[in-house]
């Protein structure tokens, strides 16, 4: 079976799980697990940033930030596309009390201006008080694209003048830094919190990092405990994180270049109305209405193939490249889109 539905699927590589099983451990609720720590310093180190805090899901992560910049009945401003609003079980509600403003434009990105009109006035306290920016790169829904790093700064200056907090989900922020060729230091110069995933690309089978500014990431240990995250010897985990940063992230480039050929095949299909922009590893297909859906996914499962049929919406298809999708998987599918 080919498996495309998401670059969570992966399995860990034989190499990954030597790693694991040679990992130095201790109590990581005492903090005492060596090889958390390494990885923590690691990746703050590569983002910019004062410290980090491993964490077992990138939604864990990425609540205990909205947590931190936020008190109940505070707003958070977001791209109607992002994991926060849609796909965290209504965490955010349920855990920090807070609504959202959504901001519409395409590919998951909305601009500076549509930023502005969205702050309520501080004054104005018949309007929840807006406190937290929240933004997602690469953006799940608008198709893995990525965010410009020039209009990172702009939001930046915007937030700084109206003394709003600037978190980022970067569930695939490997993928964009890669792609865009950026300096992923740069990043602690902008944001005041990022989530990263472990599981997602990379290859690990559990993990995601919150990192940030010294006075958040302080604070994210009482919430991150009182939301069930304290582990002992997750180091066994946290090993599986280093040899990821250490070996998976330039190979993303075949992600994206096998995503790419991916999309120009479907592209010749008659039976495809749209595809996205193919920037990382997300292809977003969309079919015509005169096409059933099923009849796709009957041809793809008979020949041993899924996607994710569900998660984009009813004409929508969504296929992502990962590390488990060899080569040899990859001459597979093309011919069999070839035959449809």
């Amino acid at each position: 079976m080919i498996d495309l539905r998401s670059d969570t699927i992966t399995k860990p590589s034989a190499k990954m799980l030597d790693a694991m099983l040679k990992a130095k451990v201790g109590d990581d609720v005492y903090g005492e697990d060596p090889t958390v720590k390494h990885l923590e310093n690691l990746v703050a180190d590569y983002f910019g940033m004062d410290r980090a805090m491993f964490f077992p899901s990138g939604t864990m992560a990425n609540q205990v930030a909205i947590k931190l910049h936020t008190n109940p009945g505070d707003q958070v401003i977001a791209h109607k596309y992002s994991h926060v609003y849609n796909y965290e079980g209504g965490g955010a509600s349920f855990n920090s009390g807070v609504s959202f403003k959504l901001l519409d434009g395409e590919k998951g990105i909305f601009s500076t201006d549509e930023l502005t009109s969205a702050i309520n006035p501080k004054d104005f306290y018949h309007a929840p008080l807006s406190k937290l920016v929240s933004l997602e790169n690469t953006t799940n829904k608008g198709g893995g694209h990525c965010w410009d790093f020039n209009d990172f700064e702009s939001i930046k200056k915007i937030c700084s003048d109206n003394n709003l907090g600037l978190h980022m989900d970067g569930a695939r922020i490997w993928n964009s830094i890669i792609a865009k060729n950026d300096n992923p230091k740069l990043y602690g110069n902008i944001f005041d919190t990022v989530s990263v995933c472990l599981s997602k690309g990379l290859g690990c089978p559990i993990g995601s990092i919150l990192v940030g500014k010294k006075n958040f990431i302080d604070k994210a240990i009482r919430i991150r405990k009182i939301l069930g995250g304290g582990m002992r010897q997750v180091g066994y985990l946290a090993a599986a994180g280093l040899y990821a940063i250490q070996n998976n992230i330039s190979r993303l480039l075949i992600d994206h270049e096998r995503a790419k050929e991916i999309s120009l095949k479907f592209l010749s299909k008659d039976f495809i109305k749209t595809i996205n922009d193919v920037e990382t590893n997300i292809i977003i297909l969309e079919l015509k209405e005169s096409v059933q859906k099923k009849t796709i996914i009957d041809y793809f499962s008979k020949n041993e193939i899924v996607f994710d049929w569900f998660s984009m919406g009813p004409e929508k298809i969504r296929i992502v490249t990962h590390l488990d999708y060899s080569k040899d998987n990859h001459n597979y599918l093309m011919e069999i889109v070839d035959k449809l």
